[in-house]
């Protein structure tokens, strides 16, 4: 299953693009500061102050930016070994299913993370070393949440549409 062959509108598709692209270039970021710091230790017995910290909200960002665009393409983790051998119909229900747990899910963290994001704000939590607010990690979680929430929406309604017999499997679409 594409992007395209989804027929998700065309910006929101790109914004989850475009929003795992962002988080793998906090990976990055992540990779060079560990290496940065690993060698400041080795060379100079001094790691950059707080690197765990960074490491620890940066990872926390990336993580949920790529679940969006996982969705949309499912490229998320599945176990096809038990599915494999399921009738077309079948296997489009439990990616029906499946779309909707990811709708359930991403809203409930979308409605908890929220709430958990104004009470860090609240009680002005900060981060022992960087002295970074934590509250701050929030917002581009929660933004990842709700791209979440659309593109499981998107799967969803393809999902549906194939089963009611509007659409064809993603291999033949692929081949048409």
């Amino acid at each position: 299953m594409t992007v395209n062959a989804m027929r998700w509108p065309g910006r929101a598709a790109k914004w989850a693009a475009w929003w795992a692209l962002a988080g793998g270039a906090l990976l990055t970021a992540v990779v060079l500061l560990t290496a940065a710091s690993a060698a400041s230790n080795l060379l100079f017995d001094a790691p950059i102050p707080g690197d765990f910290e960074a490491v620890k909200i940066a990872v926390a960002v990336a993580a949920f930016a790529f679940l969006p665009h996982c969705q949309l393409t499912a490229a998320n983790v599945r176990a096809d070994l038990f599915t494999a051998r399921l009738a077309p119909g079948a296997r489009a229900g439990l990616a029906l299913l499946e779309s909707v747990v990811v709708c359930a899910f991403a809203a409930l963290l979308l409605w908890r993370m929220s709430i958990g994001m104004l009470d860090y704000r609240r009680d002005g939590e900060i981060t022992h070393i960087l002295e970074f607010p934590v509250w701050l990690a929030f917002p581009p979680m929660l933004l990842s949440l709700a791209l979440l929430l659309l593109a499981g929406m998107s799967t969803a309604l393809d999902c549906g549409a194939r089963l009611a017999g509007h659409k064809p499997p993603p291999a033949a679409a692929a081949n048409s």
